[in-house]
């Protein structure tokens, strides 16, 4: 069974990947490096399961990407590994190839495949430039020495998520819901918002839908009893969903953590991450949740 290829499908689908050639485009002058730091630091919110933390669940300063953030999961006992280019505890011998391969097609160095919830399915849609200059801003890293347990899991991995992945062409960059289809799946949005069903880790006839059981990540001990959280439905669904909810309330929601209410969602969802997304990036996110197809559940 090959967990990636119904989730990339849709995801694919979802995102209008194979129509990113349409709206308008923008030019912008960064260096991979800069690039990659942005995407990780902003909508990838990498630091979110690679970073450790505190007894106050707050991510210990100095010490992000490092890896340690544990917590209990359908898939096992989860471990965030350390992904500075620590020479010893971290990824500072894997070249930007291995870098590369790792996130596309799940395969370490040494041949052993990554499992979930590193969301490999989602990660094989990155164009050729993005993912390297992602894995370029990793190797610029400061090494942060951080040995962390390796994840262990009470399900068999799947034997790939697919062919390993060649090219991918570079996205057209604008206020679209192309290209905001494209940084949502970066954004992993589609997995942690569909819970699991019909067998499957996701049940994509109910994309988006929410139901999924997380880490409840302001919690020093995610994961355990009383430290879990259910994501919710994000379709545009009038009453389940946030069909209601204007641009401006959805944004909010996205960059500070805040619905309509006024009551405050909690540190699973990396609004604190994205946050730091350009206002263009942002509102082609919310075109692109707009169009996402309304879906109730039980």
């Amino acid at each position: 069974m090959r967990w990636g290829s119904t989730c990339g499908r849709m995801v694919a689908a979802a995102a209008g990947i194979a129509v990113l050639t349409l709206g308008g485009s923008y030019a912008v002058a960064e260096t991979p490096v800069e690039r990659g730091a942005y995407l990780v630091t902003t909508i990838g919110s990498c630091g979110n399961c690679h970073s450790p933390r505190d007894a106050g669940g707050h991510i210990v300063p100095g010490t992000e990407l490092s890896g340690g953030f544990a917590f209990e999961d359908d898939v096992g006992h989860v471990v965030g590994p350390n992904i500075t280019p620590d020479l010893g505890t971290g990824i500072g011998t894997w070249t930007e190839a291995q870098i590369v391969t790792a996130m596309r097609d799940g395969r370490r160095p040494d041949g052993t495949l990554i499992g979930p919830p590193m969301p490999i399915s989602v990660y094989r849609h990155l164009s050729d430039t993005d993912v390297t200059a992602i894995a370029a801003y990793l190797r610029s890293l400061k090494p942060v020495r951080h040995t962390v347990a390796r994840t262990q899991y009470k399900i068999p991995l799947p034997p790939s998520y697919g062919p390993p992945v060649t090219h991918v062409d570079e996205p057209v960059r604008g206020e679209t819901v192309a290209y905001g289809g494209y940084l949502a799946n970066f954004g992993h949005c589609v997995l942690c918002h569909t819970a699991p069903g019909g067998g499957q880790p996701f049940d994509m006839t109910k994309a988006f839908a929410g139901g999924r059981d997380l880490p409840d990540a302001s919690k020093p001990n995610p994961g355990t009893p009383g430290a879990v959280v259910i994501s919710r439905n994000i379709t545009s669904d009038p009453v389940q969903g946030i069909g209601t909810w204007t641009d401006a309330q959805v944004k909010h929601a996205i960059v500070a953590g805040v619905r309509p209410d006024g009551t405050k969602l909690v540190r699973t969802m990396p609004f604190d991450w994205y946050a730091r997304m350009t206002p263009a990036d942002l509102n082609a996110v919310v075109l692109f949740l707009r169009t996402v197809p309304p879906v109730k559940t039980p």
